[in-house]
């Protein structure tokens, strides 16, 4: 698999209904809030800095929500089949429910590492890193210090781009080198939610960096995604020990309920009595793509509900699949009170493999100085 890590590479977002307009459109050198009086439900202070919440609309009325509180995606509207604008991503009415503990990274940006590093540690050039243990015996998204908890400088472009940056200190969480990330979000006429990050570091790191917004095509607060159709162009997935982490085999998809090189329903296979589903409680474990160009999706879901489709697109060799097999649904703080029940929602997470720096025969995580971290994933929604 062919690293990422290039100097230079010329690669080439939603308010909520009826609580957020759009912000301002034009050029600032400043960051500009909704001014709608829920936002002040996401406007507060943390660790001295301003916590805000903008919003990006394009010109078919499309629009996506987003917090400085750890780049979250809050909300996402896109039109229906008839339509009608749907919000399709898990969510919190107030920022206050964002930081309680054991929150599920609802539509957070992921760092410095996405997804697991087995027994929090790796070592690279010869020193061993611990890292915090936030998964029983494992580290699982950057730790309990993870950039989801940061919150990041915020700048507006435009009506349509918002740019987020976080200076990560050497040593923060266990990781070593100060780490310069910048996202940025942009809502395209299209209706496709792209994510562009790029990163620089003055030690030699680890890198992996996603998105961890929660899907539900059929709308966020629907019951179930298991009747959702589900394409994934991957040959191979990395199977899990029973604690998730990859034993660091390929193991093909083929004759396994983790073929969906043709449509099916995430329900089809879910309850198979397979090993790896028990593992996960379900489907949670990263494919390892056949093509990740970005210009052919890696992936397309479906809402037979309403009419939705999600087409992924990505430069990263994997995607972890997670059909939400850990939310219960006993809290009604989802957004107007609602449950997230079991399997309510899905992740599609762009990255590469989980624990690869323990893992030779993975694609490198690792980013040296003078290095750029670049890579893009676009969510499109179609109907």
């Amino acid at each position: 698999m062919k690293k990422r890590f290039l100097r230079t590479i010329p690669f080439a977002a939603l308010c909520l209904a009826v609580a957020f307009t759009s912000c301002n459109s034009g050029s600032s050198t400043k960051a500009e809030a909704t001014t709608q009086s829920d936002s002040s439900k996401y406007n507060t202070t943390i660790d001295g800095k301003e916590v805000r919440l903008y919003t990006l609309k394009n010109k078919s009325g499309a629009s996506v929500s987003i917090s400085n509180y750890g780049g979250r995606v809050v909300s996402l509207l896109v039109p229906d089949k008839n339509d009608k604008l749907t919000d399709v991503v898990l969510g919190y009415d107030s920022i206050g429910a964002y930081r309680k503990k054991g929150e599920p990274f609802f539509g957070a940006l992921i760092g410095r590492y996405g997804n697991r590093i087995g027994k929090g540690k790796f070592t690279l050039e010869g020193k061993e890193y611990n890292l915090q243990l936030n998964d029983g015996v494992n580290t699982l998204h950057g730790g309990t210090d993870g950039f989801f908890s940061k919150v990041w400088e915020a700048k507006q472009v435009d009506s349509q781009k918002l740019e987020l940056s976080y200076v990560s200190k050497d040593g923060e969480a266990g990781y070593p080198g100060t780490l310069n990330v910048k996202v940025v979000y942009t809502l395209k006429d299209d209706n496709a939610l792209q994510i562009d990050y790029t990163a620089t570091t003055d030690k030699a790191t680890v890198v992996n960096l996603t998105n961890h917004a929660y899907f539900n095509l059929n709308g966020e607060g629907d019951s179930t995604i298991l009747n959702h159709e589900l394409v994934i162009d991957a040959n191979a997935y990395t199977p899990v020990d029973s604690t998730l982490i990859p034993t660091g085999k390929l193991t093909p998809v083929a004759g396994t309920a983790f073929d969906f090189n043709k449509a099916k329903t995430i329900g089809k296979s879910i309850d198979e009595n397979d090993q790896q589903l028990k593992y996960g409680k379900g489907y949670d474990h990263n494919f390892a793509l056949t093509h990740h160009d970005g210009k052919k999706p890696v992936a397309k879901v479906t809402s037979p509900v309403t009419g939705i489709t999600l087409e992924v697109y990505t430069v990263e060799p994997g995607l972890q699949f997670y059909s939400g097999n850990f939310l219960t649904g006993a809290d009604h703080d989802g957004k107007g009170g609602k449950a997230y029940p079991h399997r309510s929602a899905f992740c599609l997470e762009t990255q590469h493999f989980p624990d690869a720096p323990n893992h030779a025969n993975f694609a490198s995580t690792v980013l040296k100085p003078g290095e750029t971290y670049q890579t893009s994933t676009t969510y499109k929604f179609v109907k």
